[in-house]
């Protein structure tokens, strides 16, 4: 599946951190962490997924997200700084 194989090259690349299905949804949706310089380039790598492209990507919220404590902290605006 091309979708597939995207998110494998992301996961490959460091852009994708982690992905997967949402649950108990009527429709089928999906949460992607993921890692940019800025939202322009995160818009831009999305646009190459094979969902987008088909235009099967009817909703998408990007956010952004300072992971403080847990397994992204590294990612984080203070890495290691509020680890136990």
């Amino acid at each position: 599946m091309p979708h597939v194989q995207w998110l494998r090259e992301r996961l490959g690349d460091g852009s994708l951190l982690a992905s997967g299905p949402l649950a108990h949804l009527d429709v089928r949706a999906a949460l992607l962490i993921m890692t940019a310089p800025d939202r322009e380039s995160l818009e831009r790598l999305i646009a190459t997924d094979p969902f987008a492209l088909e235009g099967l990507i009817e909703d998408m919220v990007i956010n952004e997200w300072d992971p403080l404590f847990g397994a992204f902290n590294a990612s984080s605006s203070i890495p290691a700084r509020t680890q136990g």
